[in-house]
């Protein structure tokens, strides 16, 4: 009984680790969609109600895919993707993570 007690507050203080650890930065923002196109230093991604927008992606800007470093180009349109933003919106990272 005490070892359950003790994996269940394992358990719950892990996963509240991680959502904090998921949450940006002070001052940075996130956004999710999907990628219309991304080439030549520009991201058009889809949100969920359908809107489109479009963000310049600078040469400094972190893009990974499925946690692995990647380029502007390896995204690919239909990739699901969240945006990280500052404080002035400018993009900071972009991650990517697909399935197979």
């Amino acid at each position: 009984m005490f070892r359950a007690l003790l994996l269940c507050m394992a358990v719950v203080g892990l996963g509240a680790t991680l959502a904090v650890a998921a949450d940006p930065p002070e001052g940075m923002k996130t956004h999710d969609g999907v990628v219309v196109s991304a080439a030549d230093g520009k991201l058009t991604m889809s949100m969920s109600d359908g809107s489109e927008h479009s963000h310049m992606i600078g040469a400094n800007v972190a893009i990974s895919i499925n946690g692995q470093a990647a380029k502007l180009t390896d995204l690919k349109k239909g990739d699901k993707i969240t945006v990280t933003t500052d404080n002035e919106s400018r993009v900071t990272a972009v991650s990517c993570m697909r399935n197979g």
